[in-house]
């Protein structure tokens, strides 16, 4: 299994990035599947998921700013509008390959190596 993202950036805050996430080495079902943002010395922190039923979870600071949705196929996007300063970090996208389960990063097995996103 893996996973790649891409679609990282620097922009200027108000500005707007479209994240990317390509997975492999799985037949696409309605796992879970999150972003997650990795700030320097921080623990990694949730900011959107699709989770088992479909529907979306956003973290207070991105809901109504950022959307998280998945093109049925291979593809999980992070669509990142009105970008602010704070919202700089490495952002990673997870997945497990089980129903259930939380939000807490150790729930999930599978991992990208994570994109820039710096907005100054």
């Amino acid at each position: 299994v893996q996973l790649v993202e891409s679609g990282g950036g620097s922009v200027q805050a108000g500005g707007s990035l479209r994240l990317s996430c390509v997975t492999s080495g799985y037949t696409y079902s309605t796992y879970c599947m999150s972003w997650f943002l990795e700030a320097p010395g921080e623990e990694r922190v949730g900011v959107a998921a699709l989770i088992d039923d479909g529907s979306r979870v956003y973290a207070d600071s991105v809901r109504g700013r950022w959307t998280i949705s998945h093109d049925g196929k291979n593809t999980l996007y992070l669509q990142m509008n009105s970008l602010k300063t704070e919202d700089t970090a490495v952002y990673c996208c997870a997945t497990r390959l089980t129903y259930g389960g939380s939000w807490y990063p150790p729930d999930f097995g599978y991992w990208g190596q994570g994109t820039q996103v710096t907005v100054s």
